[in-house]
């Protein structure tokens, strides 16, 4: 008797190397596709997410292209698609989950990758100043990070006072 694997949709998030993915972006796109194809894998959709720097250096390279893809697999084959990225070195990682949460009609309908000239609020610090780049944050709601005024606070007026008590007493002492 023949087992029936039914395929179930995943989401993977493949990073490579962003001078490699400038030089050779279709022989990236091939080498992602390879790896799927050879798992029996369907690619339903794939592009360019973003380009940004690394959090540590990998394999002594500190920026990296993000690519999102998304396919029809069988549970089984994942951890064979995970082993050939490790083997293949044109992709430095991926990591990849399950989209039950996404429709295949959907899935080019995601939101498109914001660049900071788009977004609404700029916030600059010294070091991008004097760098010359620009970082955005939202707006966050300060409401949640207010305190508790009824917890009571120490008076922090008696502890120094306490102190400089004891050190005109430890000077006298000596003298």
């Amino acid at each position: 008797m023949k087992t029936v694997t039914k395929s179930k949709l995943y989401e993977a998030m493949f990073l490579v190397d962003s001078a490699l993915a400038a030089s050779d972006w279709d022989g990236i796109n091939v080498a992602i596709k390879k790896i799927l194809k050879k798992e029996k894998a369907k690619v339903l959709y794939m592009k360019k997410w973003d380009e940004r720097k690394l959090a540590y250096d990998i394999r002594r390279v500190s920026r990296g292209t993000y690519i999102l893809c998304y396919f029809k697999a069988p549970g089984s084959v994942i951890q064979q698609v995970e082993r050939d990225v490790q083997l293949s070195e044109k992709i430095m990682r991926v990591l990849i989950l399950r989209a039950d949460h996404i429709n295949e009609k959907d899935i080019e309908k995601q939101i498109p990758v914001v660049t900071p000239e788009q977004r609404p609020e700029q916030v600059t610090t010294e070091t991008e100043k004097s760098a010359g780049t620009e970082e955005t944050f939202p707006e966050q709601d300060t409401a949640a990070f207010s305190f508790n005024e009824d917890l009571e606070q120490p008076d922090q007026t008696e502890d120094t006072t306490d102190y400089e008590t004891n050190i005109e007493k430890e000077q006298e002492q000596t003298q």
